[in-house]
Order: structure tokens, then C-alpha cells, then sequence
């Protein structure tokens, strides 16, 4: 089949009328579109949920450990007394 072939058979398939859908295959893709719109939903909310957790966590660990600051020197004594 050449080209100018395979473009008239497709030609016919695109000019036919559609399909006709059976209803109840109409309802339950809604159901089913639905039922996965929620699910996504629930999902971005609770990945949102746990940024906020981890950022919330970081923060106070960063606050109590304090990280930025140098911890004392511990190698030498302090002088007391001169």
C-alpha cells in the first residue's frame, strides 16, 4: 500500500459517521473521571500537607540546634583566675 493510498483509506475512515456510544458507558467514564479528579485532589493536598510539615520541623530543629553558630572550643581550658 502506498501513500496515496494509505491517505485515501484514512481519508474514509475520518469522513464515516462516529461511533455511537452506549449511555451507560458515558456514565461510568464520569464516574470514573470523578472518582480520579478526587483522588488527585486528596493526593496535591496532602503532598501540600507534608511540605508544610517538613518546613514546619526544619524550622524548629533549626531554631533549637542553631546550626549557624560554632559550637565552643573544647580542646584547651578555659583561664580562670589571672
Amino acid at each position: 500500500m502506498n501513500r496515496p493510498q494509505r491517505e485515501a483509506a484514512a481519508r474514509q475512515i475520518m469522513e464515516r459517521a462516529p461511533a455511537t456510544v452506549p449511555p451507560e458507558l458515558y456514565a461510568e467514564a464520569v464516574r470514573r473521571g470523578g472518582r480520579m479528579l478526587r483522588r488527585r485532589r486528596v493526593a496535591v493536598r496532602l503532598m501540600w500537607l507534608l511540605l508544610f510539615a517538613a518546613t514546619v520541623a526544619f524550622v524548629v530543629w533549626a531554631v533549637t540546634a542553631r546550626p549557624w553558630v560554632e559550637p565552643p572550643s573544647e580542646t584547651t581550658p578555659p583561664l580562670m583566675g589571672w
